[in-house]
């Protein structure tokens, strides 16, 4: 019988993560990664296609019939790479584009969350910076301005004064730093509370939620310094108490999956919201249109059991709570950076103690920006590891990951210290 063929998309850490737990399932599949990482080279067969390279994805995928394709990042997605390949006849786990502008267009968003009842902050949407300024002199800081569009994670600015809003404006509308991506910005309220990441899959009928999770967005410790996409994360969120997941199911999931179906949009596939957990509940920031990234890391380690068949359940219209089951053990995700990052950084730097790390209690690493020369990892990105570990409870999956990530060395590597630190504050 031949091996089931599955293709990842994509060549970060969360591809990585995702192609991990794929290459653990019990069918044993034939795995291919376009383009892949060093890490996802040790699992199946790096393809050189740009995750970006649709018409180069079809070709290859026309020729080759994989069984299954799972599209990582956003990119492909809003460009409609879902459409493409099941015009083709190929299954794929991933929305349509018109699903996809939830990412793709947060104007979009935020319309289908007001027809939705779906609590969120008020927002105002300009193409004129002197329009949005003045909006921004009226309302007072602090306050958020957005890119319309995909901008790599560098779109959103939360602006503690007047004239720092202003500034992302002029960035967006002015100087165009986000190209087509800051056409438009939307100018929104601050929200105050805690985020959490929930995460959830759809298949254009059901939702079935996965593990939450807490990401680090800022660069430095205590949540200093710029915002990158993500430092690390753990899962799950102990913030995102029981209580609150049929409030995130009933208040946030099922209405936007009705109201995609009354425009006609069927969304299969993963969808995350943001969370802002306010003194008024919870309401979302974003949604994303595919897993998270570094939240997947933290997540798929505690997944029980196969993968696939999930994936699948979303593309067929047979998603079932029983197919998702979790370890109780928490996970916890630290990232390793390039020097520089989020700003601009080397390349090509040698990675070492990449097998001692994997050899650290219950840890893994994730590779995100790494390549291949002469055999071995080097550095390729701003965001390089992912350091991840489970421990028998939280504290214990810290000193895990942190244990591994010692162990590693490349030039000017920088790493967040505090990875999960509101939540052992809380506990």
């Amino acid at each position: 019988m031949n091996r089931m063929k599955v293709i990842v998309i994509g060549g970060g850490g969360r591809e990585h993560a995702l192609a991990w737990k794929l290459a653990r399932d019990s069918r044993h599949p034939e795995l291919f990664c376009a383009p892949g990482n060093a890490g996802t080279a040790a699992l199946g067969t790096n393809l050189p296609i740009k995750a970006e390279d649709l018409d180069g994805l079809l070709q290859w995928s026309k020729t080759n019939r994989p069984d299954l394709t799972v599209v990582g990042p956003e990119a492909p997605l809003c460009a409609g790479i879902a459409d493409r390949f099941q015009a083709e006849g190929l299954r794929v786990f991933g929305p349509c584009r018109a699903a996809a502008q939830l990412e793709g267009s947060k104007q979009f968003s935020k319309d289908v969350m007001a027809a939705a009842g779906v609590p969120t902050a008020r927002a105002m949407v300009f193409t004129e910076a002197g329009a949005a300024k003045a909006y921004v002199r009226q309302q007072g800081a602090p306050i958020v301005v957005k890119a319309d569009g995909l901008a790599a994670g560098k779109g959103v600015t939360v602006a503690a004064t007047v004239a720092a809003a202003e500034a992302a404006i002029d960035e967006a509308l002015v100087r165009r730093a986000f190209g087509d991506a800051g056409n438009r910005v939307l100018v929104e309220e601050c929200l105050v509370g805690e985020e959490a990441s929930s995460l959830a899959l759809l298949d254009g009928q059901r939702v079935v939620l996965l593990a939450a999770a807490q990401d680090h967005k800022r660069i430095g410790d205590g949540d200093t310094g710029p915002n990158t996409g993500g430092m690390g994360a753990y899962s799950p969120a102990p913030v995102v108490t029981a209580d609150l997941l049929p409030f995130i199911r009933t208040r946030v999931f099922e209405p936007m999956l009705r109201e995609l179906q009354r425009r006609g949009i069927t969304y299969q596939g993963l969808l995350y919201a943001g969370l802002m957990l306010t003194a008024d509940g919870p309401k979302v920031l974003e949604f994303n249109c595919r897993f998270g990234d570094p939240e997947t890391q933290a997540i798929l380690p505690r997944w029980e059991g196969d993968l696939l068949p999930a994936l699948e359940a979303c593309i067929d219209g047979t998603l079932d709570e029983r197919l998702v089951r979790w370890k109780p053990a928490p996970c916890v995700c630290v990232v390793l950076a390039a020097g520089g990052y989020p700003g601009p950084y080397a390349q090509g730097d040698a990675i070492s103690g990449l097998e001692a790390a994997a050899q650290a209690p219950d840890a893994l690493v994730f590779h995100a920006g790494t390549a291949l020369r002469d055999g071995r990892a080097v550095t390729a990105g701003g965001r390089v590891l992912g350091v991840t570990a489970l421990g028998a409870d939280l504290g214990a999956a810290v000193r895990n990951a942190y244990a591994a990530a010692d162990r590693i060395k490349f030039n000017k590597m920088q790493y967040r210290r505090d990875i999960a630190w509101r939540a052992l504050k809380s506990t």
